[in-house]
């Protein structure tokens, strides 16, 4: 007979309330980012309509775009990571997907900069 997998929620023990609370503050903070770069991408798709480099206009679109799908992607994973972590009374992993934000937020300023100086 197949024993059921035991699902990461039952795991260790229950994490005290206000951790559970700050971890899903986080998570909510991660998504609010997510949500921002989405918002940033249809705002330069319809607001830069008369572009003469519209390869600037595809590239910023494209990185937000990208940014906000990948960070509501870590958003959930970094919130379940936590979680767990907590039920197990392990410490919290380091992301150095923080880095992979700060090379995003950097690459559109440049292209930004780009745009304003052509």
């Amino acid at each position: 007979m197949a024993t059921k997998k035991e699902s990461w929620k039952t795991l260790g023990k229950t994490p005290d309330y206000r951790f559970s609370l700050a971890n899903e503050r986080t998570f909510l903070a991660w998504i609010r980012t997510a949500l921002a770069f989405l918002a940033g991408a249809i705002a330069i798709e319809q607001l830069l309509q008369s572009v003469d480099f519209t390869w600037i206009k595809l590239a910023l679109t494209l990185l937000l775009a990208s940014a906000g799908g990948i960070t509501a992607i870590m958003a959930l994973y970094r919130w379940k990571q936590n979680e767990i972590a907590m039920r197990q009374d392990n410490p919290l992993k380091y992301t150095s997907f923080l880095v992979l934000i700060t090379l995003f937020i950097t690459a559109a300023a440049a292209i930004s900069l780009l745009h304003i100086l052509l």
